[in-house]
């Protein structure tokens, strides 16, 4: 039979394999929804596995012919508890893996034990991949129907051609919207995170509607508190949106929500301003299409008494009175909620409905903040690191996502440095770029002027938002502090910079991980160029890593010390000079080549190396820095390779040797030091080991035209008394990063000497 004939029923959710009549033929899989490539050209691999597991009894195979498939997409949703099962599991997440033979695309379903290999990013969209061992998975509740599943698979190098015009052989896989194979979800999940909208079941085309108030009742807020608990029918609300929160999703394997998620509106108007609670369904329908700053009319909601663990975040006006005993509920049903946008140009005057006011902070007055205080910042972004995960908790697999940004504002020589959260706006967290204008609210301080060097930083809040396009129209533009501003914080010494632009080269410092920008011209003012020079260090930046998977001590280490501050010369430009000093310990010398066994983390990959930004190349250089895509993205054109960028940091690294107490065994790890040279309580850092212990480096002397010594330089003053490490005993904090394809690094966080440590 060839063709293709009615289709069978297919649940949302279940979406497989069209298993055909009794009466089959051999030299096809018939059946409702399966394709057959005819005559021409070469024959489906999918499809010859498919006849090979229809002919097992065991209904698991190992292919016949192993052949190359590329990996189209990496798809992750939450899987449902069985019903036999009575003991709720932590949240286990699944992915559907689409595969191409070249003649057809296949959904199928990855075997947990397979998990691991998404975690590392082993297996991700763009590769070749060769499947060794395939089974069935069926619905029992659905005659005819079941899907692949991928038990043992080998992954390989990226595809160098991929086309995404092969059609899938199940007519079922391409139905809009998509849905997962198994359990009873009706959508995807974001590939790395949950707070993340993904998919085609968020709508982003809600459109403001012309209303006529004239037959509508309307009350206040603070009547609606002192009224709501005596009242069943609620009268419509006109308010306006001061904040909006992320997404949070709450799914668990033993709930059966199809959608759920949770986000939180805090509205005013003239009277008041409340939490509003978006329910499940709504979500995906209304979202990305609620912003800050709009006017809305809801109608049929529900008032419950407020969560008492909730902090409500402050009002930006402090005449506007913070009603903290209700909660406005909007939910799909129960009631079934009205929500319309009400047109800019229909709001009235005599609604008095609050304006939005920033806080917006200039760098200058950060400074003087105190801790967890609430700012905004506007400026130009100086520096984008790459994007890292930190585990919720212990345990589980859900995760935070999170990277660290630069922001210049042009009051001071110092940058905004922020610690920019997942602000479910994937769209502008994944396309942020060097040079570019960018604001961000709702952010809090972080200090600590105790420790050396200090920590100055802000991070994001659950109302955190951020834009880096189409300014024209946002509510924050009319903030007279928008104003008359310098686009970088370099603007008052352009013509200082631009002399000693080459001089200083070869000794630009770097500060944290990622690229940076370079002396290019700038949008806003082509005269303004953004160059790292020695005072643009931060006051204090974290260690750099890219999905932290652990961070562990290490009790009770004597250290041992093999120094090479730059191992790879190609990565520094030619014109860079490598310098390699070593140093052994007598201790060394003794016990390495008696060790049971020696663990070699010190290799600083590519994928680490921060670079020099280029305009030209931002896509690429974005893409590079970015957690991995759930589907293949074509890229344009020829793509370069990322050790074509230059490298942005001229101090190097160390690799530091640590044996442990029984000497052996011993580890090398990675030591990559800030260059601090703002804060003057760093001058202690004069050796090796106090470098370690503050993970920074300091220049100890200026030469005659009173500049500071370059990173090079830095670098061996911290070896002079590189002796003082022989027999130390140190307690260690490393860094675990995992960098996907089997690549680990351990970066050394930071070192304890017994006598300082409890």
């Amino acid at each position: 039979m060839s063709g293709e004939s009615g289709q069978p029923e297919a649940g949302p959710s279940h979406a497989g394999i069209g298993w055909p009549n009794p009466e089959r033929n051999r030299a096809g899989v018939p059946g409702g929804v399966i394709r057959r490539a005819g005559g021409q050209g070469r024959r489906s691999w999918i499809q010859k596995v498919l006849e090979q597991i229809m002919d097992s009894p065991l209904q698991c195979v190992t292919p016949s012919e192993v052949v190359p498939v590329t990996v189209l997409a990496v798809q992750r949703y939450l899987l449902e508890d069985e019903p036999r099962d009575t003991v709720p599991k932590p949240p286990l997440y699944c992915y559907d893996v689409t595969i191409s033979d070249g003649v057809y695309q296949e959904k199928c379903y990855l075997d947990p034990s397979l998990n691991s290999l998404v975690y590392q990013n082993i297996l991700k969209v763009g590769i070749q991949m060769r499947i060794s061992r395939v089974s069935c998975l069926y619905n029992e509740k659905r005659i005819g129907q079941g899907i692949l599943c991928l038990g043992n698979v080998h992954c390989g190098e990226t595809s160098d051609t991929i086309s995404l015009e092969t059609p899938f052989r199940n007519r079922a896989h391409e139905e809009k919207p998509e849905r997962p194979l198994r359990g009873g979800k009706s959508h995807y999940l974001a590939l790395w995170n949950n707070e993340d909208p993904y998919g085609d079941i968020w709508l982003t085309d809600k459109q403001p509607e012309e209303l006529n108030f004239s037959d509508t009742k309307i009350i206040s807020l603070s009547h609606l508190e002192m009224t709501w608990a005596n009242r069943r029918n609620f009268p419509a609300l006109l308010v306006r949106i001061i904040h909006k929160s992320k997404l949070r999703y709450y799914g668990k394997p033993d709930k059966k929500m199809i959608e759920p998620y949770q986000t939180f509106l805090e509205v005013a108007d003239s009277s008041g301003t409340v939490s509003v609670i978006m329910w499940n369904a709504l979500c995906p329908e209304w979202f990305k299409s609620l912003r800050v700053g709009l006017v809305l009319l809801l109608q049929d909601y529900s008032v419950k008494k407020s969560y008492p663990f909730r902090i409500q975040p402050v009002p930006v006006d402090p005449q506007i009175k913070l009603i903290s005993t209700m909660e406005i509920c909007l939910n799909l049903r129960d009631p079934p909620t009205n929500i319309i946008i009400v047109p800019e140009k229909q709001v009235k005057p005599e609604w008095r409905l609050p304006k939005l006011n920033h806080r917006f902070t200039t760098r200058s007055e950060l400074d003087n903040m105190p801790e967890n205080c609430i700012c905004d910042v506007i400026g130009l972004l100086v520096f984008v690191g790459r994007v890292q995960r930190s585990k919720k908790k212990e345990n589980r697999e859900d995760f935070w996502s999170y990277r660290w940004i630069h922001i210049a504002d042009g009051t001071s020589e110092q940058p905004f440095i922020v610690e920019l959260f997942s602000t479910s706006q994937p769209e502008i967290f994944e396309n942020i770029y060097p040079m570019a204008n960018f604001v961000c609210t709702q952010l809090k301080v972080v200090r600590n002027d105790n420790q050396v060097p200090k920590l100055l930083y802000l991070t994001t809040t659950n109302e955190s938002g951020v834009f880096i396009t189409g300014h024209r129209g946002q509510p924050y533009t009319y903030d007279a502090k928008n104003a008359n501003r310098p686009s970088t914080s370099q603007a008052a010494r352009v013509e200082n910079q631009e002399r000693n632009a080459k001089r200083q080269h070869d000794d630009e410092p770097m500060s944290s991980q990622c690229f940076q920008t370079t002396s290019t011209n700038l949008s806003l003012s082509n005269k303004i160029r953004v160059l790292q020079g020695p005072h643009t260090n931060p006051v204090a930046v974290p260690q750099p890593g890219t999905s932290v998977q652990a961070k562990g001590i290490k009790p009770g280490m004597p250290t041992i010390f093999n120094r090479r501050p730059n191992t790879n010369p190609s990565l520094q430009g030619k014109a860079r000079k490598t310098i390699s000093d070593r140093w052994e310990s007598q201790l060394w010398r003794e016990k390495k080549f008696g060790l049971i066994d020696h663990l070699h983390y010190s290799r600083v990959y590519p994928e680490s190396i921060p670079r020099k930004f280029t305009f030209e190349h931002r896509k690429f250089l974005s893409q590079q820095y970015n957690s991995q895509p759930s589907k293949y993205i074509p890229p344009e054109g020829r793509p370069p390779k990322l050790d074509d960028f230059k490298s942005a940091r001229s101090l190097g690294h160390f690799e530091v040797t640590i044996l442990g107490l029984n000497h052996e065994i011993a580890i090398d790890v990675a030591f990559l030091p800030m260059y601090c040279p703002d804060d003057i309580r760093t001058s202690q850092i004069d050796t090796l080991l106090t470098s370690m212990n503050y993970s920074c480096a300091y220049p100890q002397d200026a030469n005659a035209n009173d500049r500071l010594p370059g990173p090079r330089a830095v670098a061996g003053d911290i070896i002079k008394a590189v002796t003082e490490l022989d027999r130390v005993h140190i307690v260690g904090i490393l860094d675990i990063c995992n960098l996907g394809n089997n690549n680990v690094e351990v970066y050394l966080h930071k070192i304890y000497s017994p006598e300082n440590t409890s």
